[in-house]
């Protein structure tokens, strides 16, 4: 058995893909935070990118300890995180380049400001990412598709042809009837909640509690790695020989033919990410 954790769009097809809403057909509707919902030692590999930098670090290493549980003797976890050294070695070049006044150097500046300190500073939805990314046409289109890639195409695509959609709470769409109807049940709950919390307290107490509320949501980064404690990490847990690889290869036996990390093209479809595998010894 092979798990792919926090699968989003992208479930691959003859794994268990799990995330906290079903986002497609065969996708276990399951929060992640309470443990993975699989039999110890059932599964020869254990996959997840963009999951580990949304949990606190107390919740990340029980996680990860979740993973460990699931493998099986010699199985292998691959993790795909934002690469934080990444983004500083490129935040220090690009801010050599603003300072000597390169040409559209300050539109760089500004990208890889945020994507350092965006999604894990901002108070709504899609924070100053979502405003950068709305421009028509982007000032650096070239230089942002570079750092985000194939993820950054869709969302700018997204961003310029949806008009009046609804994101619900996970901030992924819903689908369907049953979506609906729990969509329209969670705004009841909210509205009611502001009703009770403006009698308590007035308006300062209500955007206190939104606020808490899209932090506490699951879409911000509650912590970053890089390849040093993202291995330190893995061995805190029991896995041994982490090593970093790239998207294209990996001791996962058959990679090359999952397009899960790469286009069918073999396009990267996160240059940003940082991948990192470990076993569970034997």
């Amino acid at each position: 058995m092979r798990a792919n954790l926090g699968c989003g769009s992208q479930i691959c097809a003859g794994w268990i893909n799990v995330d906290i809403v079903r986002t497609g057909p065969g996708v276990v509707a399951h929060d992640l935070s309470t443990g993975i919902p699989l039999p110890d030692a059932s599964c020869e590999v254990v996959y997840h990118s963009a999951v580990l930098e949304h949990l606190k670090r107390s919740d990340a290493h029980f996680f990860m300890r979740e993973c460990v549980r699931v493998l099986q003797p010699g199985g292998i976890l691959r993790v795909a995180v934002p690469d934080l050294e990444q983004i500083c070695r490129q935040y220090l070049l690009t801010l050599d380049r603003a300072l000597a006044q390169e040409a559209h150097a300050a539109y760089d500046y500004e990208w890889i400001m945020l994507e350092l300190f965006d999604q894990m500073v901002r108070p709504q939805s899609g924070g100053g990412m979502r405003a950068y990314l709305q421009q028509n046409p982007l000032p650096n289109e070239a230089f942002v598709y570079q750092r985000i890639g194939e993820v950054g195409r869709q969302i700018v695509s997204s961003l310029r042809t949806s008009v009046g959609q609804v994101e619900h709470p996970s901030g992924r769409l819903g689908c369907g009837i049953a979506a609906f109807l729990r969509e329209m049940g969670w705004r009841a709950g909210v509205k009611l909640a502001e009703k009770l919390i403006f009698l308590t307290g007035g308006r300062r107490f209500i955007e206190a509690y939104r606020l808490g509320r899209f932090r506490m949501g699951g879409e911000v980064h509650q912590w970053m790695y890089d390849r040093y404690s993202l291995a330190q990490l893995m061995i805190s847990v029991g896995l041994r020989d982490p090593r970093q690889e790239s998207a294209l290869t990996s001791r996962i036996s058959g990679w090359a033919d999952i397009p899960i990390d790469v286009l069918p093209d073999r396009t990267v479809r996160k240059p940003d990410s940082l991948f990192m595998e470990a076993l569970r010894p034997k």
